[in-house]
């Protein structure tokens, strides 16, 4: 059985004894508290955290990091605070533990919610101090060490959280030791038959492929000793998710995917790196395409290699990846290695970058924690977020920025900056006009365009890839749609007002005060938010202004308290005024508008069939006029029955671009055999407009009836 004086032996390797016998005091400390209590395996609960600390110690990890894990459950588990924790280890220690801790003294209805509460109070503790992350990782590794004795639906929910969650946040700060054995255990977990049947043919193809092996490791290592470059080839194993995923993504057998055969070659310094490029490339052939410098351009998470894939005897491919030994200590230990130089007392520049990188990462968490509307958004979110395949474009100045793979132009402006984002409107890729949507490639440079009063876009949803971006336009689209029930629930209710010849303004003091209690609201933008959205409808709010301001005590809605004359429109109100979809309506039309609850006011023509299913509702019916000033651009749908003959959309296209039209969609259903039925959807300004165009069409020779599409 491992014990606290092992530890200590192997804690002199690289920290002073001072240090050690803080990290001894901790355990006895975690010994006394956890006195009586058992895991569900029946070994003494200290078994667990002495543990923890051994897993951290294999990274090297600061005396602080390995007292936290000593103590990590002892606010959870036993009658011990975090005031007292800080008085005898001090406030470091403490807030590490507590950043640690469980939300267990709170309850949750769902599970679901209770895991992402969770892990918001970790990412708040992780802003603070990023170690606390490393001490959950490898509680979190010990747990799935020792799942064993807990019951199989358990085991699997754990797993999957492990998966999902814990295995990605290992892969993104780099330290592939725990990502990598919390997959395998993860996947263990969850398909126990399919684990242990790769396991056994791995093992199996493993002797018979020992010799070849070993040929294949020789050569390498002679051309490296005949060059005079002093490095180390060693053989790399697949672990079994990714033996796993292979074969279900890409549908080949074991075999086809066993074929492959890697080898790292680790050296001394970076020159070294190129020049094993090339004595291997002179060796064997390399396979076209197959080449990745993350030396030059590192990976998000801080990961530096040359990867090559090369032809061997009889046309075996060779997975070959280079780097130096500080390179596979990063790749092994990621943000770890950052506190492994510093107990050196070295600054070693590849653990600052990942330092700095991880702590970037934290940030923009944090922003996204912010824009998110709950706990369940926000680790969808981060899900989304954690595991990109990264490429690499570069701002005007030449600074590179990291983006996922399939990243569009809107996820690089967020990317920059979220107002860059909000504000923008155009991009320039390589110094070309490009769309908003537009999937980037590495290697381009962008330049973004904004304008002062440009807003975001609900369309750029279905394209965004990065959780920073998705989140930011939420938050930007929620901000706008509710200044703008605000603002349409004002015109509301003060042409209700208008009726008693008075406004919210005219109100007197204390009136709009007493109507805010009465209804539980926190504020004058509350009410009239509910009243843009449908929640509340004015002419009942109205009539409760009017009374309270006459002294009554019970309100009655009454014909009187309708909207005096109708709302003027003109199309550019934004999210909470809506032009239905089921008929069209244009500048010129007679329209009357519906308070729809959570949309505002949707806008129907008034011969709309729609409306009917409304007429028992005639609170919510508003009349509406066009404004005299309209800009915006309508859409209309049109069916137009013809005889089929060759160049027909064609002949379409340039009579209604020719009159300043634009064609928004456009299908063709044949009849038979001479007729066809073209449904067409354009944009008009207005009925004129759309007039001028039907006259246009009517010219044509072979067209037969033109019929406007609407309820």
């Amino acid at each position: 059985m491992f014990t606290i004086d092992d530890l200590a032996d192997r804690l002199g390797g690289y920290l002073p004894q001072d240090e050690i016998q803080q990290v001894k005091r901790a355990f006895y400390y975690a010994e006394q508290a956890h006195d009586g209590q058992r895991r569900r395996s029946g070994e003494p609960y200290v078994t667990h955290p002495l543990a923890v600390a051994n897993i951290l110690a294999n990274m090297h990890m600061d005396h602080q990091s390995l007292m936290a894990a000593m103590l990590h459950d002892v606010i959870e588990d036993t009658g011990v605070g975090k005031d007292a924790l800080a008085e005898q280890f001090g406030k470091p220690v403490a807030e590490l533990v507590d950043g640690v801790s469980k939300l267990t003294q709170i309850t949750f209805e769902d599970k679901a919610v209770a895991q992402a509460e969770n892990f918001q109070k970790m990412v708040l503790a992780m802003s603070r101090d990023i170690r606390v992350i490393i001490v959950k990782l490898a509680d979190r590794l010990h747990n799935m060490r020792t799942l064993g004795a807990l019951r199989p639906e358990k085991k699997r929910r754990i797993a999957r959280e492990t998966l999902e969650i814990y295995a990605r946040i290992a892969s993104r700060l780099g330290i592939n030791t725990i990502r990598v054995e919390l997959e395998d255990l993860s996947f263990q977990a969850l398909h126990p038959m399919r684990a242990e049947r790769i396991k056994r043919a791995v093992s199996s193809a493993r002797g018979n492929r020992r010799s070849a092996i070993r040929q294949l490791q020789a050569a390498l290592q002679k051309s490296l000793d005949d060059e005079g470059l002093p490095a180390t080839v060693v053989g790399r194993q697949k672990h079994l998710l990714s033996i796993y995923k292979k074969m279900r993504d890409q549908r080949k057998s074991f075999a086809e995917i066993m074929d492959v055969f890697g080898f790292r070659i680790l050296c001394d310094d970076v020159d070294s790196c190129y020049r094993i490029l090339g004595v291997v490339h002179n060796l064997y052939k390399p396979v076209p395409g197959r080449f990745k410098d993350y030396i030059a351009i590192p990976k998000a998470n801080g990961y530096q290699s040359l990867h090559t894939t090369l032809f061997g005897s009889g046309g075996m491919p060779i997975e070959v990846q280079i780097r130096t030994r500080e390179m596979e200590a990063m790749a092994n230990n990621g943000i770890a290695a950052h506190w492994l130089y510093k107990a050196g007392q070295t600054q070693h520049p590849i653990a600052e970058g990942s330092h700095a990188r991880a702590r970037a990462w934290v940030k923009g968490l944090l922003e996204m924690q912010r824009h998110a509307g709950d706990s369940l958004e926000f680790i969808e979110h981060v899900k989304n977020d954690l595991f990109p395949d990264d490429i690499y474009v570069f701002t005007p100045k030449g600074d590179i920025m990291e983006l996922p793979q399939g990243a569009t132009v809107i996820d690089f402006a967020y990317s920059v900056h979220t107002d860059i984002g909000n504000s923008c409107i155009a991009c320039r890729i390589d110094r070309h006009l490009a769309p908003l949507s537009t999937r980037l490639e590495s290697g381009q440079t962008l330049d973004i365009i904004t304008a002062p009063g440009a807003r975001p876009n609900l369309a750029w949803l279905n394209f965004v890839v990065t959780a920073k971006a998705r989140s930011a336009i939420r938050h930007a689209l929620k901000h706008q749609q509710q200044t703008e029930a605000v603002q349409l629930g004002r015109r509301l209710l003060n042409k209700t007002l208008a009726n008693a010849e008075t406004s919210l303004e005219e109100l007197p003091e204390g009136v709009l005060d007493a109507l805010l209690a009465e209804l539980a609201l926190k504020n004058e933008d509350a009410l009239l938010e509910s009243i843009g959205l449908g929640t509340r409808v004015a002419h009942v709010i109205a009539r409760r202004l009017i009374d309270l301001q006459q002294g009554k005590e019970k309100s009655v809605a009454t014909p009187e308290a309708r909207p005096h004359g109708p709302i003027v429109i003109s199309g550019a109100e934004g999210m909470v005024i809506k032009f239905a979809r089921c008929c069209h309506p244009l500048p010129g039309d007679t329209v009357i508008g519906h308070l729809s609850v959570g949309k505002g006011i949707v806008v129907h023509r008034a011969e709309c069939r729609n409306l009917r299913e409304h007429k028992d509702d005639p609170d919510k019916l508003f009349a509406l006029e066009w404004s005299n000033d309209i800009q915006e651009d309508f859409p209309v749908a049109l069916r137009l029955e013809l005889e089929s003959r060759r160049g027909l959309v064609a002949e379409l296209a340039g009579l209604i671009t020719d009159a300043d039209a634009n064609i928004e969609r456009i299908g063709i259903e044949e009849r038979d055999a001479r007729l066809s039925t073209v449904n067409l959807t354009l944009s008009v300004r207005n009925r004129i407009h759309l007039a001028r165009i039907i006259k246009r069409l009517r010219n044509l020779p072979h067209v037969g009836k033109i019929s406007r599409v609407g309820n």
